[in-house]
Order: C-alpha cells, then structure tokens, then sequence
C-alpha cells in the first residue's frame, strides 16, 4: 500500500506562485494532481509518469503550472504561477500503479492512491 502526504497548499494574491508536494511512501507508475472546487467534481490538472517523465495538462493551467518528479525522494511537486482566483480549491495528490499507454485517466475513480488534500485560496 502506498501512503500519500501532502504540502505546500496556503493563502495567495492573485498573480502569486505556490508548490505543492506529495511524497508517496513507495514506487508507483503514474502520479497527478486534481482539483476539487466547492460544489464540484474533481478535476485532472496535471500527470506524470515516472518512467519516461510523460506529462499532461489541463487546458486551464497549460503555460501557467508545471509538474515535475524528483525519483530519489518519491515526490512529484507542481508548480504554481499566476495564480487565478478560479484556481482555489483543494489539491489532491493521486498515484496508481497500473500501466497506461493511452493518455492518462481523467475519472479520479480509476486513481488507487489519494494524499490527503490540501487548500490553495487565491485572493483577488
């Protein structure tokens, strides 16, 4: 079983930078990041697989935010810039261990591993 635990969430103004972290406590294949704004479904920002450093983005954050890995720590980070205030909501770090070949999963469902969450609240 893998254990994912999260940082880096906190309170910005508009324009900002924040980076979030998720150290998992084992090897997995894929690592991504959803959202999950209040009153809504959760939503793939960004993924990254560990072999070959494969990534997508969503539409909204493509240009402004970055994924990336660090193997020797097991942690995937995302970076945040130009911060919006549509972008507050919780981050969810997500992990599975499955391979894909075609794309990356968007249905949250089909990720086995969840950090906890953190809030990210952008300020006009």
């Amino acid at each position: 079983q893998v254990q994912l635990v999260e940082s880096g969430g906190g309170l910005v103004q508009a324009g900002g930078s924040l980076r979030l972290s998720c150290a998992a406590s084992g090897r997995t294949t894929v690592m991504a990041w959803f959202l999950q704004a209040p009153g809504k479904d959760r939503e793939l920002l960004a993924a990254i697989r560990w072999s070959g450093g494969t990534t997508t983005y969503a539409d909204s954050v493509k240009g402004r935010f970055t994924i990336s890995r660090d193997n020797s720590k097991n942690t995937v980070y995302l970076q945040m810039n130009s911060l919006k205030p549509e972008d507050t909501a919780v981050y969810y770090c997500a992990a599975d261990i499955r391979n894909w070949f075609m794309g990356f999963p968007k249905n949250p469902n089909q990720y086995t591993y969840w950090g906890q969450g953190t809030q990210v609240t952008v300020s006009a």
